[in-house]
């Protein structure tokens, strides 16, 4: 299923498995990995230093290396742009579930 075609979802149970057909790609889910990972590291390092401009960086971390590995890997559109809250937590889930061996790293 495209994202141009996507029904409306009502519940992130039902979101997901979209979401994860969304970023087949492998490189795509780890540029995914990266960003999640570097927004932790910021948002740490934003928190123990308090240097608050720290957190300018999170949106260009995560969102950053998500969007390069859709656009010139996945050749699609995120779903943040029709999904925005169910794709953040898409974006954890399917960390936790590449973390855990659910799905491929």
């Amino acid at each position: 299923m495209s994202t141009q075609t996507a029904e409306r979802f009502s519940r992130f149970a039902d979101f997901y498995p979209y979401y994860l057909a969304e970023h087949s790609n492998p490189v795509c889910r780890r540029l995914h990995y990266a960003g999640s990972l570097l927004v932790l590291g910021i948002l740490a390092y934003a928190l123990a230093s308090q240097q608050w401009i720290w957190l300018l960086a999170l949106p260009v971390a995560g969102y950053g290396f998500a969007w390069v590995g859709h656009f010139i890997f996945e050749k699609n559109r995120p779903a943040t742009f029709q999904y925005p809250l169910y794709s953040f937590m898409g974006d954890w889930v399917m960390l936790r579930d590449a973390f855990t061996g659910r799905i491929p790293f």
